[in-house]
């Protein structure tokens, strides 16, 4: 009785990080999306999107205070700062960057369809940022997405199932968060292919986190990086494409090597 009621306190505060999240990120998104959609007069300026990526920290620290208090926030602390944890592993958080490089080297030799990497510095509702835009994307989608997703969510997710049912489980909810952007930013078209592709990503990421002890520097600058590399559209896609398929193969490569139980060869991540 005692585990089926501290199975059921977790799965209630994952509900109200994940409602939490929405509601921080969607109070921004849904008024930029009802703009789009020429329902209401602009309430924020477009650049305000990126602060969108900032619900799930904020969700993650006020609930992880609420329910445990300082000594709760002194262990995400902990993760939020936890750097040491291998050259191998900041290699493989900086992946994106290296199979980018290669795939526009690549795709520029042997293809009339040039990039210049100065494509990816084009980012929506912001001016060129060259450089700048790797930054940018580990600063929102990185630190903001990711101290909420696999710092606060996927530990706990995986107290309860194995590590592929967890990081499916997180999929789902991170697509749903997802879901004001396909009204002003994303391409509702691409949207089946997009959540293939996000949960291949998040096999990757939970890979990464319980590999390293739940380090969130590490999936904070693989998201970045990533992010850098596919969303400046740059060759009109394909560069995206050509790197989110690598990712594809990375999942799968991770899902036969180390098994659905854990992901990873050091076992699951839990808090």
């Amino acid at each position: 009785m005692k585990n089926n009621t501290i199975i059921s306190q977790n799965s209630m505060n994952l509900m109200v990080y994940f409602i939490l999240a929405c509601a921080v990120s969607w109070a921004i998104a849904i008024p930029l999306a009802l703009t789009n959609q020429g329902m209401i007069q602009p309430v924020f300026p477009q650049w305000v999107h990126y602060f969108v990526s900032y619900g799930p920290m904020l969700s993650a620290l006020i609930v992880t205070w609420a329910t445990q208090g300082a000594q709760g926030l002194k262990e995400l602390w902990g993760r939020i700062t936890l750097w040491r944890v291998g050259g191998i592993w900041w290699l493989a958080a900086l992946s994106p960057l290296v199979i980018g490089f290669v795939a526009v080297l690549a795709i520029n030799l042997f293809t009339d369809n040039k990039i210049s990497l100065s494509e990816l510095g084009l980012v929506p509702f912001l001016p060129p940022l060259g450089i700048g835009a790797l930054f940018l994307w580990i600063l929102t989608s990185g630190i903001g997405e990711e101290i909420g997703w696999r710092g606060y969510a996927l530990p706990r997710l995986q107290k309860d199932h194995n590590a592929l049912y967890s990081t499916l489980i997180l999929t789902l909810l991170w697509a749903l968060w997802h879901l004001p952007l396909f009204f002003y930013l994303f391409d509702p078209a691409v949207a089946p292919g997009w959540v293939f592709a996000l949960y291949a990503g998040a096999i990757v990421f939970t890979w990464l986190s319980n590999s390293t002890a739940g380090s969130i520097p590490i999936v904070a600058v693989f998201h970045g990086c990533f992010n850098y590399m596919t969303s400046a559209n740059a060759g009109n896609g394909l560069l995206a494409t050509v790197v989110s398929m690598m990712v594809m193969v990375w999942a799968v490569v991770v899902v036969v090597v180390y098994r659905p139980k854990t992901l990873s060869s050091k076992g699951k991540f839990v808090v």
